[in-house]
């Protein structure tokens, strides 16, 4: 019962977090081309489109990020686990879940108080308080801890090659 519900949650969060990360890069995208057209059109862009679109990117990875972890997506090598009997690739897997969600609620809660400790703090192109782009990071580490929760601790899917 709790591991349909975990599924069915994975399977409502993850396209809902990577809608909203490829919207986030499509607004990225018309943000550099809004600069582009600017700067060599115009004679010269504002200064702002650059840091948005810096900002932009760095939310698009960290929203996407719990659900490309979910596809077995993230740069990994699972030889070992191929290599190890059953029982002790298992308390690998194990391990390996608890340590990755481990350091996504560690980096949750150190990059909220990052983000807090610099709201004072404006930044230069859009005269914004920097908490704001920065609240990317927290929000990202905390999605993909509820998708590793979600997701449970089992292996990870190796992509294949029509998916890379």
């Amino acid at each position: 019962m709790l591991v349909s519900f975990r599924r069915r949650m994975l399977a409502y969060s993850r396209p809902l977090s990577l809608g909203i990360a490829s919207a986030v890069l499509l607004i990225n995208l018309a943000v550099i081309l809004y600069g582009v057209f600017t700067r060599y059109l115009v004679g010269g862009a504002p200064i702002w489109t650059d840091e948005l679109a810096r900002f932009l990117i760095i939310g698009t990875v960290m929203l996407a990020a719990g659900a490309v972890w979910v596809e077995g997506g993230h740069m990994r090598v699972a030889l070992i686990e191929r290599l190890l009997p059953r029982p002790l690739a298992r308390l690998l897997t194990i391990y390996q879940w608890l340590l990755t969600l481990a350091l996504a609620l560690g980096g949750a809660w150190v990059s909220y108080h990052y983000a807090l400790s610099i709201t004072a703090m404006t930044t230069s192109g859009l005269g914004i308080s920097r908490a704001v782009p920065v609240m990317s990071l927290p929000l990202g580490f905390a999605l993909l801890a509820w998708h590793i929760l979600l997701y449970g601790p089992a292996a990870l899917p190796v992509p294949t090659e029509e998916g890379t």
